[in-house]
């Protein structure tokens, strides 16, 4: 059993956040070259509330299958999750190497194979190496660690820069709760459902129901607001447990006393995450926050971000820090957004460039240009055709994108 009454602990120079009775580890077991981290596994001392949404895809990995089915039970203890091989389109012999997974961690756990999900991220169509996770799973039992989450967040990375990880702190009652998240995806990223991948840990005591419900809200505003290049994956798989160690009274709906701060601290680091994930796209070198308002309906506010954040013109422009404010009316246009040009309004980093269906002026351009030599930039558009309003995060499209995806599997 893990120690109580310990929220964080430092781990070299890096502040690491600890979820009461959660241990994490991260190591190679051989899938990736170079001795780079292959492997993750988190575990809870006690049975979790669980949750999870996964991918819309048609196109789905063994993985994805297997955890859908078993956490419909809204009960987990563990997860383990390999990268570099995702085990997509690998038919029976994916299923059961899946299979083999959650029970080489269920045996060494001591917990029933159902207990434990699992997630694969890497290059579609290859088989996994299983004589090297045989060895692996145990040794990274044996590895779990309270301090373990930057382990964890390491090893699931494919073509990500640096780990993803976030965390809260709110009072329930007299309990402090905490809840962190791990996550990964920096390419192929589109999430329809799930982000590429994210496992967000808490120690509240929560129904399955009400966890359900807080999970799907929280992506929906924030692991769902995100894009890099307009793709979903096979893989996508967001995860949230909770496993009661805090010792609040149990959450069991929105009209429980705590249930605002739960979800909002759930929410938090969902969005800490997505902006991490978009910021590190792959080849990026800005992190860009997509405002669409004056919409006419909601449905409209959302394709209307979702074509600037996706437009191959917007995102070079924005690499070459060109104010085109014409590549921004027209991709919306093009998706047709009803707007009024005439009380239409781009902003770019601040900067009004277009208005009153013209543009603003060489001085505004420029000024433009200026900003957009950020590492943060804000696009806002105003559609002057009703009340709705939606968020995307995206980044820029650089040479290194093309490049990344040019040699992934060579």
């Amino acid at each position: 059993m893990l120690r109580g009454g310990v929220s964080r602990r430092t781990a070299g120079r890096q502040t690491v956040p600890v979820v009461l009775g959660f241990r994490a580890a991260g190591l190679h077991c051989g899938i990736k070259k170079a001795g780079e981290p292959d492997l993750a596994l988190v575990a809870s001392d006690a049975p979790c509330a669980a949750a999870g949404v996964f991918t819309r895809s048609t196109v789905v990995g063994a993985p994805v299958e297997l955890s859908r089915q078993r956490v419909a039970s809204g009960r987990a203890r563990a997860v383990v999750v390999n990268s570099g091989i995702s085990n997509v389109a690998m038919g029976a012999r994916g299923r059961r190497d899946a299979a083999a997974m959650t029970r080489l961690a269920s045996r060494a756990l001591g917990c029933p194979d159902s207990d434990v999900l699992v997630a694969s991220t890497g290059v579609i169509g290859e088989p996994l190496p299983m004589a090297k996770l045989r060895a692996g799973i145990p040794a990274a039992v044996d590895a779990l660690s309270e301090a373990g989450l930057p382990d964890a967040a390491r090893a699931i990375m494919t073509t990500d820069t640096h780990p993803k990880l976030a965390w809260r702190r709110v009072r329930i009652g007299d309990a402090s709760v905490r809840v962190a998240g791990i996550a990964k995806g920096v390419g192929m990223s589109e999430p329809n459902m799930a982000t590429v991948l994210a496992f967000v840990f808490s120690d509240a005591a929560a129904t399955p129901g009400f966890v359900r419900r807080v999970l799907r809200a929280a992506a929906g505003e924030t692991l769902n607001r995100i894009t890099v290049d307009g793709e979903t994956s096979t893989s996508d798989t967001a995860l949230l447990f909770a496993n009661g160690r805090a010792g609040n009274r149990v959450l069991r709906g929105p009209s429980s006393a705590g249930a605002g701060a739960f979800a909002g601290a759930v929410a938090g680091v969902c969005e800490e995450l997505a902006r991490m994930l978009a910021r590190d796209g792959e080849g990026a070198s800005k992190l860009v926050t997509v405002k669409v308002t004056g919409a006419r309906n909601a449905q409209e506010a959302e394709r209307a971000a979702r074509r600037i954040a996706n437009s191959m013109l917007v995102k070079t422009a924005l690499f070459g820090r060109d104010p085109n404010w014409g590549r921004i009316l027209q991709t919306v246009g093009a998706g047709r957004v009803a707007l009024d040009l005439a009380r239409t309004r781009v902003r770019l980093g601040g900067v009004t460039v277009f208005k009153a269906g013209a543009s603003a002026g060489p001085a505004a351009r420029r000024r433009a240009e200026t900003k957009l030599a950020a590492d943060e930039v804000e696009i806002e558009v105003h559609l002057g055709a009703g009340r709705a309003a939606d968020r995307i995060w995206t980044c820029d499209l650089t040479y290194d994108y093309v490049r990344i995806n040019a040699e992934y599997t060579t």
